[in-house]
């Protein structure tokens, strides 16, 4: 799965005008686009606060983007070089040309990205969907990977939670069309109410800018002409993934990860069972376990200094400079 693809970059401001709204850079970061044959990633970084600092790469969840870790890159900017990609059809990344969401087809996005930049081996975090893309890419490309964190992962479950029922009836043929017209009347705020209250532990923690800025994003990710496509697809890529055996389980390749692991859980997650969290430790070995009482899926976004505590004590302790 290696490349010597070399990437073009062009800044935020010369992004296409068919792009419906700009996408919200924050202070201190910066936004580039990587073009690989194929394949366009938007890449959102935040400089270490001082040269030489190890790279560190973030990967969001099912519906996210690279916004989602703009809370915890800060944190750690003493620690690492951070940059979050947007995962090909969310954020500001465009669709694949080969229409590929599968969790396999996102984590070979995530090594190309890696492979054409050279920046790896890298501290690679991941939040539920990316959790189980990052897990595989550390399963087989070991070499990329120097720590792993994963923030309520998405690895597969034999009773789901029910707030995570939605992502599975959206995998179905012809759904992700009925449910776009049955919300056609939402607004960009009741979607996104809807959205903190099942990934928050205690929604009443955004602040009111936070809202508003989420609001914003909700409006230009649903003027987008492929959101519900690429929802459906990649929701299906989570069910599939979750199906597969042998050594393509997600479960036999966290057995196979060698890379040191810190594995984050919110006791509040309504979309990953904090039950998973004995499996996990038992399947990534030597790991560590970080539970939050009050958190639920998001714990990055919820709780970021306790997050990026213990992401710089794993990083100290194996190789962190």
């Amino acid at each position: 799965m290696s490349s010597t693809e070399l990437p073009e970059t062009r800044s935020a401001a010369a992004s296409p005008a068919s792009r419906i709204r700009t996408v919200r850079v924050v202070d201190g970061e910066e936004l580039r686009s990587v073009a690989l044959p194929g394949l366009t990633l938007t890449v959102r970084a935040r400089p270490g606060d001082r040269p030489g600092l190890p790279p560190a790469l973030y990967v969001h969840g099912l519906g996210g983007s690279s916004l989602n870790w703009s809370a915890l890159m800060p944190l750690l900017a003493d620690t690492v070089d951070g940059e979050a990609v947007d995962l090909p059809g969310f954020g500001d990344s465009p669709p694949p040309d080969d229409g590929n969401y599968s969790v396999t087809g996102h984590a070979r996005a995530v090594i190309r990205l890696l492979d054409a930049g050279g920046r790896g081996p890298v501290h690679l975090f991941g939040n539920s969907l990316g959790g189980a893309v990052v897990t595989r890419v550390a399963a087989v490309r070991p070499d990329l990977v120097r720590t792993l964190t994963l923030i309520s992962p998405a690895l597969p479950e034999l009773r789901a939670q029910r707030g995570a029922w939605p992502t599975a009836l959206l995998a179905l043929p012809g759904i992700a069309p009925l449910f776009s017209r049955l919300t056609r009347d939402w607004t960009a705020e009741q979607r996104v109410r809807g959205v903190l209250g099942l990934c928050y532990g205690d929604p009443g923690r955004v602040t009111d800018e936070g809202l508003r800025h989420a609001v914003e994003e909700m409006e230009r990710r649903m003027a987008l002409p492929y959101f519900w496509d690429v929802m459906a697809r990649s929701s299906r890529g989570i069910v599939d993934a979750y199906t597969l055996g042998g050594q393509q389980g997600l479960w036999r390749q966290a057995e196979r990860v060698l890379a040191p692991t810190l594995l984050v859980y919110g006791r509040r997650d309504r979309l990953v069972s904090y039950r998973m969290a004995r499996r996990a430790a038992a399947a990534f070995r030597g790991s560590r376990l970080l539970t939050l009482p009050d958190a639920g899926h998001v714990a990055m976004m919820e709780y970021p200094e306790t997050v990026a505590q213990a992401a710089r004590e794993l990083i100290a302790d194996h190789g962190g400079s």
